[in-house]
């Protein structure tokens, strides 16, 4: 039995450091667990001086395209030279790129994937990613990914589930944004949704539910991220009862000091979900959420305690859960509160380590 598995990462982290942060953070425990990670990103990015700091060597260089002979050279020539035990692929690009490097060399393939759906079996386009032979472990990050991914594969033991893990602790120095920048008045409730819009994020239930919560209710809303202003979206906030209470944020760096500033989070996604990070980031705060029964958030989220879990589509419900919320402020800071507690008990850092070690050991052992 060899002492020690040596890893060879492929993964950008040139994103928002919130949102790269519980992989990478993830990738050093890893490290400190023994386990010798090298990891091949762009040097430049934020993360690779910590990933540095933590001893953990970084290979100058990230994919540009999804195939690309340079890559899968460069890639293989690592895999030579390391002798690694595990190749783990993160995007994509990493993904089709390494799968072809890795060909003929011993070495144990891993593959990550945070979304429900778009692997088909009868798509040939997704045998060259993780339905590929040279495959040998899918890593999905919530259940609903693992079961969704089962329905694909042969070998449906080959996928397992490891959550994305966050640390409360991370956010406890957040400072809470002033809204008063959207015209939101001091001491609002203000209810929360951040998202890059898709049809399937399900924005305009969410602005729906505005028709079934008083029309004199002091609540607001704030929508953050890509494509909150389109036309379609803006003309039901100004069709809705409580249209002068919706306010656009766009895409913005600092989403997590603006949701800190919020009484409650919505996710009203109805395919598609993953993990959910922002419903995690906001569980952090203590921010209590209310999410669709679609998807990886209602595997976290516990119904009535924790936030509450709705049936996806229904802009009723969602205002039902939002009304509640905000006619019972004691309900509010015990749902948050719990959140809190329930990110500790089920979503750590320290479990991704423990899980994914797991895996590499198995595979590489």
């Amino acid at each position: 039995m060899r002492k020690s598995i040596k890893v060879l990462v492929i993964s950008s982290y040139r994103d928002a450091f919130h949102a790269v942060r519980p992989e990478g953070e993830m990738l050093i425990g890893l490290q400190r667990a023994g386990v010798e990670m090298e990891i091949m990103t762009q040097g430049d990015a934020e993360y690779a001086a910590l990933f540095r700091k933590a001893g953990i060597r970084v290979i100058d260089f990230h994919p540009e395209k999804k195939f690309s002979w340079t890559a899968i050279r460069r890639i293989r020539a690592e895999l030579q030279r390391g002798g690694h035990h595990i190749l783990h692929l993160f995007n994509n690009r990493a993904i089709v790129n390494g799968n072809f490097a890795a060909w003929g060399l011993p070495v144990k393939v891993v593959t990550y994937r945070g979304v429900v759906g778009n692997i088909h079996w009868y798509d040939p386009s997704c045998y060259l990613t993780h339905l590929n032979p040279r495959v040998d472990k899918i890593i999905a990050v919530v259940d609903a990914v693992r079961d969704n991914l089962r329905k694909q594969v042969w070998y449906p033991k080959k996928i397992e589930t490891v959550y994305k893990g966050q640390e409360v602790s991370w956010y406890e120095d957040v400072k809470p944004a002033d809204l008063r920048e959207f015209g939101i008045p001091k001491n609002s409730f203000v209810v929360a949704s951040v998202a890059n819009v898709r049809k399937w994020k399900g924005i305009r239930f969410l602005i729906e539910s505005g028709g079934y919560l008083p029309a004199d209710a002091p609540i607001h809303f704030l929508l953050i991220g890509k494509g909150m202003d389109s036309p379609d979206l803006l003309e039901m906030m100004r069709k809705s009862p409580l249209g002068g209470h919706f306010h656009v944020a766009g895409f913005r760096a600092d989403a997590v000091n603006l949701v800190a500033a919020c009484s409650v989070y919505v996710q009203p996604s109805y395919k598609k979900e993953g993990l959910g990070k922002t419903v995690l980031e906001a569980m952090c705060l203590g921010i209590p959420p209310i999410v669709t029964d679609e998807g990886g958030p209602k595997e976290y989220v516990e119904d009535g305690e924790s936030g509450f879990v709705v049936p996806s589509k229904n802009a009723k419900a969602i205002g039902e859960a939002v009304e509640k919320i905000w006619r019972d402020e004691s309900l509010r800071m015990k749902m948050g509160a719990a959140a809190k507690k329930q990110v500790a008990k089920k979503l750590s850092i320290s479990q991704s380590v423990d899980q994914t070690k797991r895996i590499y050991e198995e595979l590489g052992l």
